[in-house]
């Protein structure tokens, strides 16, 4: 992606299914689990590198000895430094006693970080500092072990007002009005009335016995209860992880399947991740025995070890983030992977008409390093439309062998034009400086291109600012003196924001829109922004703010072909010699690549959920207002 955009987050729940001695006598160490999060966590490390975190508990151990240990890092590098530090631990343990390093009581008595149950969390802030306290895992104490919650998720609310206001008429006072908290807080609060339930459920039973009791109250908290009354306010979209300090832990996804959740179980462990490839590279299963935790479900592992999927929520239609498939999410996943060549191959037609056909003064490039999937696929449909092309030749006869020798021979012409520095590390620059960082990130092949003879078609995965675009990729391009460049987006024009989890909330930063307000002001148009400002400004006012998007009416007027000349306008760069043209994936293409993930708000303003349009409306109302900067929904 040639616009960085912070997004998502990262999960990784590990769940040993036997006793910690038994991984020590098989595998010779006791540290398979912590070797098995670094990898899980290393493997989605393209998810978040604001921070990390990592939180354990251990089970059955006696009072008197801690049993929950948690790490969270802003470093440079987070995932190193934590577990470079729980690895210092096992150091020093080895150290003091090399044969009771081996023995697991020993360990767990003595040592952090040597329980059964593991939780970790990589971080991309979309708002806030990037400070050791916006860092999951968060963690909720009690002197009753029941009563301890360790939370960390990938989600975003859309009515943290509501929320915070909901925790304030349950009694409580809450610290911030985020997102993290209100969740946290919320879940705590009916784990505490649950286990209350479970006490006066078996405390007449038990009136002299308070271990037992103890015992029966954990063994026997109904976590998808829990869940229920907790989550069933919650709008947006989360997958979120928590784990008791009994031991039992849950995940549980939004009732829209908006973010991923993938989980792996055998006799030995339970895994639950964000993406597919971390869990089958970290334990060698097969695709086929990774399972899709479902809308609305969450999967629940009880503290016996055993675990079982059971909803909390009703079930929307489901509206998986099709960014994930776009973007996000590593390609290393073979079903990603079919999709994005597809949403390569699927735009060629466009870029055909674009090119006027002429293949021959055409050569055919990616931005690196995300897009190169999706090169690939319009590569093997620049070859499947040449075999298609050369059947209809041969069939309405070819004269001469020179001309039958040319038409067999001829491949399209690509090239890898535009290199990254993949050591400037841009994701961590602010907003006021990342355009600056990111326009140096880039540099191009030279000689390689016909000058004023050859047209550029440059394909990015999509395309959300611009600017990216306008101050660094067409100037160096332009300087290779090709007669056109054709940029390619793999992804439909971005015109709302997402309030989800990804870095796209303010109607300014879209490239699309600054577009539709061009047009507009041209066609003498503009009262169209102030009726739109005047219908999004009375929903919010009088509630119903959650019904319509009002902001797609901006769009109606126009085509998507003349919004992306527009935008072709907008990006090209002062004093360009060569012809600039923007080429967009169409939706129902998208649909097409990725029939399974069908979450696109963001390109065509359909909100999963009633938040969704609040959030747009109000967006749009802070632009109108000279308030473009701030966020529309609840702090993360």
């Amino acid at each position: 992606m040639s616009d960085e955009i912070k997004h998502e987050c990262g999960i990784a729940l590990l769940r040993l299914r036997k006793p910690l001695q038994y991984y020590i006598d098989k595998y010779g160490t006791p540290l398979y689990a912590v070797n098995k999060m670094a990898l899980l966590m290393n493997k989605q490390a393209n998810r978040g590198q604001d921070g990390a975190g990592i939180a354990n508990i251990k089970l059955n151990v006696a009072p008197g000895y801690r049993f929950i240990s948690r790490y969270r890092s802003v470093e440079a590098k987070p995932i190193e430094d934590i577990f470079e530090k729980i690895n210092k631990k096992y150091r020093k343990a080895e150290k003091e006693d090399s044969k009771k390093y081996l023995n697991a009581e020993w360990l767990q008595e003595n040592y952090g970080f040597t329980g059964e149950v593991w939780m970790g969390h990589l971080r991309y802030g979309t708002h806030g500092k990037n400070e050791i306290e916006n860092c999951h895992p968060f963690l909720r104490q009690n002197n009753w072990r029941s009563r301890n919650l360790v939370v960390a998720g990938n989600f975003n609310m859309t009515n943290v007002d509501e929320l915070f206001d909901k925790l304030v008429s349950l009694g409580q006072h809450p610290k911030d009005k985020v997102d993290t908290v209100t969740v946290m807080e919320k879940i705590g609060h009916f784990l505490d009335e649950e286990v209350q339930r479970q006490f006066d459920r078996f405390k007449p039973l038990f009136p002299e016995d308070n271990q037992q009791l103890t015992s029966l109250i954990e063994e026997n908290i109904d976590v998808a209860r829990m869940l229920q009354r907790s989550c069933r306010d919650f709008d947006g979209g989360y997958t979120m992880c928590g784990m008791l300090g009994s031991g039992a832990a849950f995940v549980a996804r939004d009732p829209a399947g908006i973010r991923p959740a993938y989980y792996y179980a055998d006799d030995e462990v339970i895994v639950v991740a964000s993406e597919k490839p971390a869990i089958k590279m970290s334990f060698n299963c097969d695709y086929d025995e990774i399972a899709e935790i479902g809308p609305g479900n969450a999967l629940i592992i009880d503290t016996n070890g055993e675990y079982r999927e059971e909803q909390f929520r009703d079930p929307l239609e489901k509206k998986s983030c099709s960014f994930e498939r776009i973007y996000f999410s590593r390609a290393s996943d073979p079903d990603i992977y079919r999709e994005r060549k597809n949403l390569g191959k699927l735009v060629l037609p466009q870029i055909l008409k674009e090119i006027d056909n002429d293949l021959a003064n055409t050569v055919f490039s990616y931005i690196p390093n995300t897009a190169e999937t999706a090169f690939f696929g319009l590569v093997e449909g620049l070859d499947e439309h040449l075999v298609k092309e050369r059947k209809k030749h041969i069939r309405e006869g070819v004269l001469f062998e020179e001309d039958l020798d040319r038409l067999l021979s001829f491949r399209p012409r690509t090239e890898k034009i535009i290199s990254k520095d993949v050591k400037l590390r841009t994701f961590i620059t602010n907003d006021t400086h990342r355009d600056e960082m990111v326009s140096n990130v880039y540099e191009t092949t030279f000689e390689v291109i016909k000058k004023k003879e050859d047209t550029i078609v440059l394909i990015d995965d999509s395309i959300v600012r611009g600017t990216t675009l306008e101050r660094s990729i067409l100037r160096m391009l332009d300087r290779l003196e090709p007669k056109k460049i054709v940029i390619v987006s793999s992804a439909p024009q971005i015109r709302y924001p997402d309030c989800y989890g990804i870095d796209m909330s303010k109607m300014k930063d879209f490239v699309a829109f600054r577009a539709v307000l061009k047009l507009l002001e041209e066609e003498n148009r503009e009262e169209l922004l102030e009726e739109t400002l005047a219908r999004c400004k009375d929903a919010l006012e009088n509630g119903y703010a959650t019904q319509e998007n009002y902001v797609k009416a901006l769009y109606e007027p126009f085509t998507d072909e003349q919004i992306s000349k527009k935008i072709a306008e907008i990006v090209t760069p002062k004093n360009c010699q060569a012809e600039v043209s923007i080429i967009y994936q169409t939706v129902d293409d998208l649909h097409k690549a990725c029939p399974n993930h069908t979450g696109d708000w963001y390109f065509t303003g359909n909100y999963p959920t009633p938040g969704g349009n609040k959030v747009v409306n109000r967006a749009f109302v802070n632009y109108m207002i000279g308030k473009g900067n701030e966020r529309a929904y609840g702090a993360f």
